[in-house]
């Protein structure tokens, strides 16, 4: 049998290690004297493990005040899911916490047998919460993108998520071949009219669930900072009372997607039916919570996943 490599190795007792201090709650002594190494050996191993991300730690307590919100929350806008996690004060990500809660709900729905198309929006979120999905196999279901996957200058866009998802998760996966935006209205018209491009329309509409990411509009927005819309258009789009876009689509502070330029060259699937699918938008954060309610005013999502904070403040509104 051939030796494995000393990398190998090093990454096994780095999980047998991870293993024994986060699962089996061995001290750090203890796993030493298990594997017969030195203390502080085992402490490198148990980090080791942390930083190459052998170990995903996931919060499963029912934090009582989490709860209330989250029923709150569903009694308030009608919502057949709600998940609040709770906030850090002191944190400066606006992904943590809520994209691990979506990694497993993601999860859940994927361990499913019954086949189901599944579908993902774009966005910084998102991706974050897909990054923590584990390896699974998922033969019997179906993946499909939302949006575009190519950005303003070509390049693939880079907080579009279908592809992390395909690393990780062994189904058919069927990205959106197209722009975010595109050019013109007419241009729309023309590349939804390619065959591949209708099949992906018609299986977005059948999605059983749906993840999305939900952006804030102005010049610090994600269509701005990602370049697919410019300041002035944006500044415009603000003026005009948006207040927020889910997988590029732009809807007022009632929820109602605006009839302009904008949204007439958005190249995404319409936004699956909150009576045929979940629809579950994963946001927090203070930046957030203008659009976060616009869209749950509109009921264009029957899902949310937030933290403590943010859903305070949307039970307040």
């Amino acid at each position: 049998m051939a030796k494995r490599s000393d990398t190998q190795g090093r990454l096994d007792d780095a999980a047998r290690a991870g293993w024994l201090y986060y699962v089996a709650g061995r001290t750090q002594d203890e796993i030493a004297a298990a594997m017969g190494i030195s203390r502080q050996s085992a402490q490198r191993l148990v980090s080791l493990a942390v930083a190459e991300r052998l170990i995903k730690v996931r919060l499963d307590h029912p934090i009582a005040a989490c709860l209330e919100l989250a029923e709150r929350l569903k009694e308030k806008y009608g919502l057949r899911h709600a998940e609040v996690v709770p906030s850090d004060p002191s944190g400066s990500s606006s992904t943590t916490g809520i994209a691990e809660a979506a990694a497993a709900e993601i999860e859940r729905w994927l361990k499913r047998p019954e086949p189901i198309v599944l579908a993902v929006g774009t966005g910084r979120t998102l991706k974050a919460a897909v990054d923590q999905l584990p390896p699974m196999e998922c033969p019997q279901h179906r993946i499909v993108s939302l949006t575009g996957n190519i950005g303003p200058d070509g390049s693939a866009a880079f907080y579009n998520v279908i592809f992390s998802m395909a690393d990780a998760i062994k189904a058919r996966h069927f990205p959106m071949p197209l722009p975010v935006l595109c050019s013109s209205a007419e241009e729309r018209v023309t590349l939804h009219d390619q065959a591949l491009v209708r099949s992906t329309l018609a299986l977005g509409a059948e999605a059983a669930v749906t993840f999305v990411g939900i952006g804030e509009l102005g010049v610090d927005g994600p269509l701005c900072v990602d370049g697919f819309l410019g300041r002035e258009e944006m500044q415009g789009l603000v003026e005009s009372g948006a207040a927020g876009e889910i997988c590029g689509w732009v809807y007022d502070q009632q929820g109602r997607l605006l009839d302009n330029a904008v949204n007439e060259r958005v190249a995404s699937v319409p936004i699956p039916s909150r009576y045929t699918s979940a629809v579950i938008g994963i946001a927090q954060g203070q930046r957030k919570i203008k659009a976060i309610a616009a869209a749950l005013r509109g009921k264009l999502i029957n899902g949310i996943i937030t933290d403590e904070a943010s859903a305070e403040q949307l039970l307040r509104l």
